[in-house]
């Protein structure tokens, strides 16, 4: 499974890296940056995935695989 961030729809709401601080964390502008460069999600951290994805006011945050 990979993750991936259209950030120009990103307005910086944080709840993907409040529920998922191990797979996203905020820019210098407080809009979502990948803590892994490549996107790439451990089997762990599916679940918390699965829920940033969901709960993106802005579907900002995509699925890969």
């Amino acid at each position: 499974m990979r993750l991936s961030i259209d950030a120009t729809r990103c307005q910086g709401h944080g709840r993907c890296y409040e529920l998922a601080p191990e797979v996203i964390r905020p820019d210098d502008e407080g809009h979502a940056d990948l803590v892994a460069t490549t996107g790439d999600v451990r089997p762990e951290d599916e679940k918390a995935v699965e829920a940033v994805v969901g709960n993106c006011p802005e579907r900002t945050l995509f699925v890969i695989g």
